[in-house]
């Protein structure tokens, strides 16, 4: 049996097989040592890798050897302090164990394992996902995959089908001999009719003659020919793959001061990472609002200094206006996120209520919001919770501190069993 072996040279010299192996087998303490990191670290920092430690003791290698107790009588080669018949005095219970340094034992220091950016948020978004997302439509991306389509005569050995060449092969023979099997069965049913008469051989040569020549040009039909060859066609058609777009509304008003902002933009940026990491084929539309809402691009969503005042349903409008130009509901899963510190015109936080109840959550997959700084709720919450209460598609979580920003994102995105 032939042997295929890779020595090609990882990168950095790394063993790749050997690393996805580790990765896999400690699993759960990663997972757990990575959860930990997050604490400790800032949301503008979650695009590196991380320095995670694992316990010696979840390292340790099952082994067969002397349990404590019982007596043996022998001496270790290399011996200079002790002779046959010495009493050696047995060690401490757990001596020889541990990570702390001891002068009576060895111990062993907890592992050091480096995570790349790249396997740091695999851990870290395994459990996250847009909720309910489903398949609407081919996606406008090239992609394709193969299926059957049917027979050809041209194909290569591998894809031959045997059973519909054959069966071609009889078709051709019973079309090529059909006359003359007609003609054979006359010419026997003569020779069988002359020979009951009592005609003698040399008046019926020819008639065996004929029929010989008939049955000749009958077995000269090949049983199979190359144009009987069938082979297994396959063609290549649109595969169908998820499409979805997901809408980034933030409130930039002037209640909105720096610090709030900070958070919107750390939610969001966690939130763009996540939606670039995890789903390729998916649309992110950012929306900038204050008393007037404006579609914008990456950079300045998350950097322009332009301020004003509060009109929340401006965003929605807008959001609602490029939904029906861009993202029909019939072709695309559609998301939404918002953040916003809740201050907001009382009679527009009732226009909002409407916008959402007859226009844009009947269309959505999933709509989150993200209040900052709620300690005193105002009525864009209040009026939000009676459309989390008619509607299990929109949920709506608040943020106080930096701390918050990660329960609350695992919390809208977890995934749902």
């Amino acid at each position: 049996m032939s042997q295929i072996i890779d020595r090609r040279l990882n990168p950095k010299h790394k063993s790749a097989v050997n690393r996805q192996r580790f990765l896999k087998r400690f699993r759960a303490q990663i997972r757990k040592a990575v959860a930990d990191a997050i604490d400790g670290r800032s949301v503008t920092d979650i695009d590196s890798g991380e320095k995670i430690t694992i316990p010696a003791k979840d390292l340790s290698e099952p082994f067969f050897h002397h349990g404590p107790g019982g007596r043996r009588e022998i001496v270790h080669p290399g011996n200079k302090d002790f002779i046959t018949g010495d009493r050696i005095p047995r060690p401490k219970e757990g001596a020889g164990q541990g990570s702390r340094a001891s002068n009576q034992g060895e111990g062993l220091d907890d592992f050091v394992f480096e995570l790349s950016r790249d396997e740091f948020l695999e851990f870290f978004f395994e459990d996250l996902e847009l909720p309910d997302l489903v398949k609407t439509r081919l996606a406008q991306e090239a992609a394709h995959k193969s299926v059957p389509a049917g027979f050809s005569k041209d194909g290569v050995p591998p894809n031959l089908h045997v059973v519909r060449s054959l069966r071609e092969a009889y078709a051709r023979r019973i079309a090529l001999t059909a006359v003359k099997r007609r003609r054979l069965r006359e010419l026997e049913a003569e020779l069988q009719a002359r020979l009951e008469q009592g005609t003698s051989e040399e008046d019926l040569l020819e008639l065996r003659q004929e029929i010989e020549r008939l049955k000749a040009k009958i077995e000269a039909v090949p049983f199979l020919d190359t144009l009987d060859l069938r082979y297994r066609n396959r063609i290549q058609v649109p595969k169908p793959t998820t499409q979805a777009v997901m809408f980034c509304l933030m409130d930039v008003s002037g209640s909105m001061d720096q610090y709030k902002k900070s958070l919107a933009k750390r939610f969001f940026l966690l939130l763009y990472l996540f939606l670039a990491r995890n789903y390729e084929r998916t649309d992110v539309v950012f929306i900038r609002h204050h008393t007037v809402a404006k579609e914008v691009d990456e950079e300045e969503f998350f950097y322009s200094r332009e301020t004003g005042g509060t009109v929340v349903s401006s965003a929605l409008e807008l959001m609602i206006e490029i939904m029906r130009q861009r993202y029909p509901y019939q072709d695309w899963n559609l998301y939404a996120a918002q953040a916003s510190d809740g201050d907001n015109w009382p009679e527009d936080s009732g226009n909002c209520g409407r916008l959402l109840d007859e226009e844009i959550l009947p269309y959505l997959q999933y709509y989150a919001y993200i209040e900052i700084d709620n300690e005193y709720p105002l009525g864009l919450w209040q009026e939000y919770e009676k459309i989390a209460r008619r509607w299990p598609n929109f949920a709506m979580q608040a943020i106080d501190e930096p701390a918050d920003i990660y329960p609350v994102f695992r919390e809208l995105f977890k995934r749902r069993a």
